[in-house]
């Protein structure tokens, strides 16, 4: 990419002049260039060391201290220690399996049913549009408004009982009972999940030539066949992107499980995130907190290349 970049210059040089520079004029014209470029670039970088990198380096540092924001003693370096006290602590080892079921509840049944929206309303028909609208429509209203609406929803008055109710069948604690909280959260958040989705794979839909669709069918291929062969493989890339950012995205589940069942009942619902808020600001163990929220990117950053390998992995078979 550099060479060509510097062959144009050179060549608009040339044409300008109606000779070639030497070397010492090509680098002078790149350095140029470069400098032009670097002042185009600086903002961003500014912007993105302070408010981000700079963030995650302190973070880091305090996770290596036993910092806290209510103690008038300055912070003690304890080096590893917390990261070694979180490997013996069942409550954290209880937030990481949580925030790996959650992750495994949402992620299949989100993508899959994202996919089938994308290839339903890829098809033209009369209100196309205000239909793509409207399922993109739960991706733009605030995670926490959505909760609040869906805790009315799962309460003992709410919607779901009603319908039970209606139909003959006895009313459920959706939110208060171990073994349905986490699947109630989720289905809440698959339902959010699935505009954003639809719309990247509906992109992703609209970029494969219908060419290839026309030739399978000369061929005698069937929908299975086509779907397998010519959709599929068109669709690996931004599926790959979809499961990357969904794996980022609810791993870090917050706001749902603050709103509706606030870690419970029993730290069922006690995610990784939720359990770094109780210990910066119920407890103030800043320390201890950073030391999880970096493990929580160990683990977001393993699942993910894992899940990006087993995608990518198949088209080279």
């Amino acid at each position: 990419m550099t060479s060509i970049v510097k062959e144009s210059v050179v060549r608009a040089d040339a044409r300008t002049t109606g000779s070639v520079p030497t070397a010492p004029r090509r680098r002078r014209l790149w350095t140029r260039n470069a400098r032009v470029g670097l002042l185009f670039v600086l903002p961003a970088a500014v912007y993105v060391g302070i408010f981000h990198l700079a963030p995650v380096i302190y973070g880091f540092v305090i996770s290596l201290t036993d910092f806290n924001p209510l103690s008038r003693d300055a912070a003690d370096f304890v080096g590893g220690d917390n990261y070694g006290r979180l490997l013996q602590d069942p409550a954290f080892g209880n937030a990481l399996l949580v925030t790996g079921q959650y992750v495994l509840l949402v992620l299949p049944i989100t993508v899959i049913l994202a996919l089938g929206l994308a290839m339903l309303v890829n098809r033209p028909f009369k209100g196309v549009g205000i239909v793509r609208s409207a399922m993109y429509v739960p991706h733009i209203v605030s995670l926490t408004a959505v909760s609040m609406i869906w805790l009315w929803m799962y309460s003992q008055n709410g919607l779901f009982n009603e319908i039970l109710s209606g139909i003959g069948l006895p009313t459920q604690s959706w939110l208060l009972e171990q073994d349905s909280a986490l699947t109630a959260v989720a289905a809440m958040r698959i339902w959010k999940a699935l505009g954003s989705n639809m719309v990247l794979l509906l992109a992703g839909l609209q970029t494969v030539p219908r060419e290839l669709y026309e030739a399978g069918r000369v061929d005698g291929a069937g929908a299975w066949q086509l779907f397998r062969h010519i959709t599929l493989p068109s669709l690996r890339p931004i599926l790959v992107y979809v499961v990357a950012m969904d794996i980022i995205f609810l791993a870090q589940g917050f706001a749902e499980i603050y709103v509706l069942t606030g870690g419970g009942p029993l730290g069922s619902t006690t995610t990784v995130n939720y359990i770094v808020y109780t210990e910066a600001f119920q407890y103030n163990r800043m320390g201890d907190a950073s030391a999880m929220a970096f493990v929580l990117f160990a683990f977001i950053a393993a699942a993910s290349i894992l899940s990006v390998k087993a995608l990518m992995g198949r088209r080279e078979k």
